[in-house]
């Protein structure tokens, strides 16, 4: 699922946002970060990714 997300992140980087976190503040915030400029919504995409564990890790 992760690799659906990372597309997800390059292509429009709020919906891999949205993917791993849903409408919290990091997916704001990555909204903000796109308007302002596509390469810092994408860098704060692919972190939130690669540092956040999905629902399916919370959940045990």
């Amino acid at each position: 699922m992760d690799i659906i997300r990372l597309i997800a992140a390059i292509i429009l980087p709020p919906l891999g946002v949205f993917l791993q976190v849903g409408l919290g503040g990091q997916f704001w915030l990555n909204c903000l970060l796109t308007l302002l400029g596509y390469i810092p919504g994408i860098i704060h995409a692919v972190y939130i990714i690669a540092t956040r564990g999905g629902p399916a890790a919370t959940a045990i």
